[in-house]
């Protein structure tokens, strides 16, 4: 449990809010303004700024706070027992036969519905 300190927000955490949200518009802006330069120097400036945008934010209180998070995301990824290529391709497999059953049998019920409603109205053969 994370304790007040940890949570509380600090002056200087609006002012890196800020700041980053400004870095961020700029460089939208920025990317739009300077549209006469080649698209590769234009997203390259964009992708630069948002960087230290993000680095800005990192130093925050809920920066460090997400950057846990994901740590701990990538440690549970590591714990997950991957399917072997042969279990995926078993799976696979029989996914695409029930959906062909399914389809079959769905295609089916239909012209069977059809049949009934023809003969129910008039109109079948």
């Amino acid at each position: 449990m994370k304790s007040k300190a940890e949570t509380a927000k600090s002056p200087l955490d609006v002012v890196k809010w800020v700041v980053a949200i400004a870095l961020a518009l700029g460089a939208v802006a920025g990317f739009y303004v300077f549209g006469d330069e080649p698209l590769l120097y234009r997203v390259a400036g964009l992708l630069a700024v948002v960087g230290v945008a993000v680095a800005v934010l990192a130093t925050t209180a809920q920066g460090r706070s997400v950057w846990s998070f994901a740590q701990g995301a990538k440690q549970e990824v590591r714990k997950v027992v991957w399917p072997t290529r042969q279990e995926t391709l078993q799976t696979t497999l029989i996914v695409a036969a029930v959906v062909i059953i399914v389809a079959i049998f769905l295609w089916l019920m239909d012209l069977l519905l059809l049949w009934l409603v023809g003969m129910i109205t008039g109109h079948g053969g």
